[in-house]
């Protein structure tokens, strides 16, 4: 199997679905994705917790914990690092490289804001002076909270964060074709965006981007598909066929079946 570094290397974009609990991660799995990420959000939400302000650190922590069993890379989203104190963010990322994480998305924002870069930077040196090998995917979100959503500010603090050690860059709300070509030809690390309303991940490949992120878009339409079957039962009109309750219950009943987590 490829490692997770070779999967940005690789024709065509890594495409990462992001996974909100075990069910979805095994469904992703099952379907022959190479690699899965958390989402913070749909972590957060599944437990009616708002995304961000470090509400997730507890569930990713035991979802990475169960997902490291799979034989697939796992990378977690672990919204600043949970942690002001560059040491204990690489203590936390130590703690789910050992669960089987190979990778994960570090925020450059708090609170619907973008932090001091300097800061971001020393938390990505720290992590990797603890744990050099895991995929350290800084996230740059001028253009997400538009907060000077310029290429040209995206790309200092990018390069920032290069410099630190960051294996990519995500940046997430751009949405631009000409912007998406300028951040993939300047940055020098391999760029991930989200999943684009309007460009394929075959045209975002073309345009350099080397990894495509579903974010929380699939626990999204999820939550959309379940009412609208609520729907649907409700007013008397005909439901999606679903993968049959027996199929999901084998899978589950092999994965904990399976091998224990990684110590």
């Amino acid at each position: 199997m490829a490692t997770f570094y070779e999967l940005h290397q690789a024709d065509a974009p890594l495409l990462l679905p992001n996974a909100w609990d075990v069910g979805s991660g095994l469904a992703f799995a099952a379907a022959g994705f190479p690699a899965i990420g958390t989402t913070s959000f749909g972590i957060a939400a599944s437990a009616g917790l708002p995304d961000g302000d470090r509400s997730s650190k507890a569930a990713t922590t035991a979802l990475v914990t169960q997902l490291g069993r799979l034989p697939v890379h796992i990378t977690a989203d672990i919204e600043d690092g949970y942690s002001d104190d560059p040491a204990e963010v690489a203590d936390f990322v130590a703690e789910l490289a050992a669960l089987g994480a190979v990778g994960l998305n570090i925020e450059d924002s708090r609170s619907g804001h973008l932090v001091d870069p300097d800061a971001v930077a020393s938390k990505i040196a720290a992590v990797k002076l603890r744990t050099p090998n895991v995929f350290v995917n800084a996230r740059v979100d001028n253009f997400w909270f538009a907060e000077q959503p310029t290429v040209d500010a995206v790309v200092q603090r990018a390069l920032l964060y290069a410099a630190a050690g960051a294996d990519g860059i995500f940046v997430p709300g751009v949405m631009d074709a000409e912007d998406i070509r300028s951040l993939t030809a300047e940055i020098g690390r391999p760029v991930n965006v989200l999943a684009h309303p309007s460009l394929t991940v075959t045209e975002l490949g073309k345009l350099g981007v080397r990894r495509v992120s579903s974010g929380s878009l699939p626990y999204r339409a999820s939550v959309d598909a379940a009412l609208g079957i609520a729907s649907s039962l409700r007013d008397g009109k005909p439901v999606p066929a679903a993968t049959p309750y027996w199929e999901m219950q084998a899978r589950l009943v092999a994965f904990h079946q399976g091998p224990a987590p990684r110590a």
